[in-house]
């Protein structure tokens, strides 16, 4: 026989039962709605900040400015009423632990941190640095049962003056192809702090390096730029020499033509092997695959390098070579000049200038002509 007694007993485990199995989806407590913002960093590496963003007018409509700092977030070590640690650092957001993940290893603020996700707490200060702590604790409701033995880094970040905010936010506020600088802003205030990666260089040749090895090695130009890439950075030269070959000739895959050739000039440069590298640019500039804008362009480097006498014979063989196509009087102009000879440079320039394809080429050489003019007058 059911009785009123066995009934009550039964609802009431299956209220525990349903507490403790069981959880529904209702608004962020107080409207601090959860956020994520996630920067690369370069092409390969990434930061996420993951966080609850609490905003300066509470939910229930009271205004909190100028009551934030110090006040709603206190500065320095706060007492703990709940939980295990004595005093608690601030959870640098609302609600859950604020986590910040990177994909590879970075140094912050110039100090070493493995890949990884971490718990992210400060401790404010009314004047000077604040402490940033990177805990491996992600998975605890704030900072109630944080335990120093679990940061794996402390740093010191300087807070700075910033344009009102009403919901505290993460904002990746300067961007660079191996750092970038993540700020904390709310209210008027912002505490920015550099992640940087160490070894971007490296990383880069290593993606590169592996990629090579799949489908994209199969195209020469993917050689090329990985050439160029070690080129202008000065890295991983005597590979890259390697790879300058491969576009050339590796079976099924190089091709011989200006671009090749060139690229590992370029190379051969950097190592410093400079008869080679003369000797390789020669042969791409003579080679039938040659266009006459590209001999262009390598006559003007020469004149940046400040090898005159070589630049003009490069824009007379280009001359030679395609005779009245443009851009060859440019680049008899640019030789001439280089070398003193105003009046002949002056004359292709007049040339270059009835040739002019747009207007914008027009203009630049009307102003060729006038410096040109001067200089014939001076002379």
């Amino acid at each position: 026989m059911i009785t009123k007694r066995t009934t009550q007993l039964f609802l009431l485990f299956v209220f525990f039962f349903t507490i403790g199995k069981s959880q529904i989806t209702l608004p962020p407590s107080g409207g601090n709605q959860k956020s994520i913002v996630t920067q690369y960093i370069g092409a390969i590496a990434h930061v996420s900040v993951i966080y609850n963003s609490p905003d300066v007018t509470a939910s229930n409509g009271q205004d909190r400015k100028g009551q934030i700092w110090g006040q709603l977030v206190p500065y320095e070590m706060a007492p703990n009423n709940f939980g295990s640690a004595k005093e608690i650092p601030w959870r640098a957001g609302a609600n859950e632990n604020t986590i910040i993940k990177f994909s590879h290893d970075v140094k912050v603020q110039g100090k070493t941190l493995k890949a990884g996700k971490y718990g992210l707490h400060m401790i404010p200060k009314e004047s000077g640095a604040w402490t940033l702590i990177f805990n491996k604790n992600t998975s605890a409701w704030g900072s109630y049962f944080y335990d120093e033995a679990d940061d794996a880094l402390r740093v010191e970040a300087t807070p700075e003056k910033s344009d009102y905010t009403e919901w505290l936010t993460y904002e990746f506020t300067d961007r660079q192809a191996e750092s970038t600088v993540l700020a904390l802003k709310w209210e008027n205030l912002q505490i920015p702090f550099k992640i940087e990666l160490p070894d971007a260089k490296e990383l880069y040749v290593e993606t590169i390096r592996d990629e090579l090895k799949g489908s994209t090695g199969f195209q020469y130009q993917a050689w090329v730029s990985a050439v160029n890439y070690c080129v202008s950075n000065d890295v991983n030269l005597e590979e890259a020499l390697v790879w300058a070959d491969n576009a050339i000739s590796a079976p099924f895959i190089g091709q011989e033509n200006f671009t090749t050739l060139s690229t590992k000039a370029a190379v051969l440069n950097k190592l410093n092997r400079g008869a080679e590298a003369v000797a390789t640019m020669d042969k791409a500039v003579k080679h039938a695959t040659a266009t006459s804008f590209q001999i262009h362009q390598f006559g003007r480097q020469l004149i940046g390098l400040g090898q005159k006498e070589k630049a003009l014979e490069i824009f007379q063989y280009n001359a030679e070579r395609f005779g009245e196509a443009w851009p060859t009087h440019v680049g008899l102009a640019r030789g001439y000049s280089a070398v003193g000879q105003y009046d002949k440079a002056f004359k292709h320039a007049k040339l270059a200038h009835g040739q002019a394809p747009d207007q914008l080429n027009k203009d630049s050489l009307a102003s060729m002509m006038e410096k040109l003019q001067k200089k014939q007058d001076v002379n």
